[in-house]
């Protein structure tokens, strides 16, 4: 009985065997269709940024299929404040965040080591401080009730206001939440003064405010960035080239194509049009000659302004370590293209 077990189970072996075979070679002979066999999936490359007209770019070369043109998967997240977008970053939730360019110093000394590779818009009044009509200069806001993100760029903005009249963040009272939510407080009447961005800076006026200051007084605070973890960069290099490439041919696409772009980026933003196209005039967005001349072949004057991001919070006392400008910024891909 055990002879007539192993020799049956020799034989099915052996059906098996050629069955597999002729599996294999009709497979061989039979090539999918269109002549290649389907590739594995890509991973994707997570990208996290705020609601901010700045990062619509992300959303245009994603739609438009822009990413997979190159290759990419790329999955974009919108994470509204910054200490959970730094909290995602750290914990492996994503690849890489949309923010400005002194936040990304910031998660350099924070041990997160980051690596900027694409340069998105340089601010020139889209970012800035709203406040009361009563409140008539900066030295007025001594006293009062403002509401920024501690760490941020808002805070640097803030700082650098006082800090030329004479002031610091200790002669205000400072009410801590996202640039988003301090623009919504100064129009619900929460807080005396809110240092935010658009749509926020327009609306000042439904609340008995206006603009105080903007970027448009303080050129070259605010650029953002899109950065990456630097051993996604180091694991992934072809990926991150792909990546850049296609925010170039994204900003391509959207100087021919303006209103149709500016459509789609407040879509993928979940904002409405007209606040988009009101917002966007207060930015310049960066397109690839001018990615590849502030990094440079050497140091552009990117590398300057990373340094003064640097000092700024090194004098504050906001970061304990003081990273290289050359840790920050990556100029490989950039320059590559």
């Amino acid at each position: 009985m055990k002879k007539f077990l192993f020799l049956l189970l020799s034989v099915m072996v052996a059906l098996t065997a050629v069955g597999c075979g002729s599996s294999n070679q009709a497979s061989e002979s039979k090539p999918a269709e269109g002549g290649n066999a389907a590739p594995a999936a890509k991973t994707p490359l997570k990208v996290t940024l705020p609601t901010w007209t700045g990062y619509g770019p992300l959303f245009l070369a994603k739609e438009k299929g822009i990413f997979e043109k190159h290759g990419l998967d790329v999955e974009l997240s919108i994470i509204e404040g910054l200490a959970e977008r730094k909290q995602a970053l750290a914990g492996g939730q994503v690849d890489g965040m949309a923010t400005a360019l002194d936040v990304q110093v910031t998660l350099a000394a924070a041990g997160v080591p980051m690596q900027v590779v694409w340069l998105l818009d340089d601010s020139f009044g889209g970012d800035g401080i709203i406040a009361k009509n009563e409140i008539a200069s900066v030295a007025d806001l001594k006293g009062k009730k403002v509401a920024f993100e501690q760490g941020s760029t808002s805070h640097m903005l803030i700082l650098t206001a006082l800090k030329q009249a004479n002031l610091t963040d200790k002669d205000v009272e400072m009410v801590q939440m996202s640039a988003g939510d301090a623009g919504a407080a100064f129009v619900a009447g929460k807080v005396d003064a809110a240092v935010t961005w658009e749509p926020w800076l327009s609306k000042a006026s439904q609340a008995n405010g206006k603009v105080l200051l903007s970027t448009k007084d303080l050129s070259g605070i605010i650029v953002d960035t899109v950065g990456f973890k630097k051993d996604v960069i180091e694991k992934r290099p072809d990926d991150i080239k792909a990546f850049v490439a296609s925010m170039a041919e994204a900003m391509d696409y959207w100087k021919q194509h303006t209103d149709e772009s500016n459509e789609i980026m407040a879509k993928g933003l979940k904002i409405e049009l007209a606040e988009f196209t009101g917002t966007v005039t207060g930015l310049k967005f960066l397109h690839k000659e001018e990615n590849k001349e502030l990094f440079g072949d050497g140091k552009g004057a990117i590398y300057t302004s990373t340094k003064n991001a640097i000092d700024f919070y090194m004098e504050q006392k906001l970061i304990d370590t003081a990273p290289k400008p050359e840790d920050v910024l990556n100029p490989t891909f950039a320059g590559g293209l």
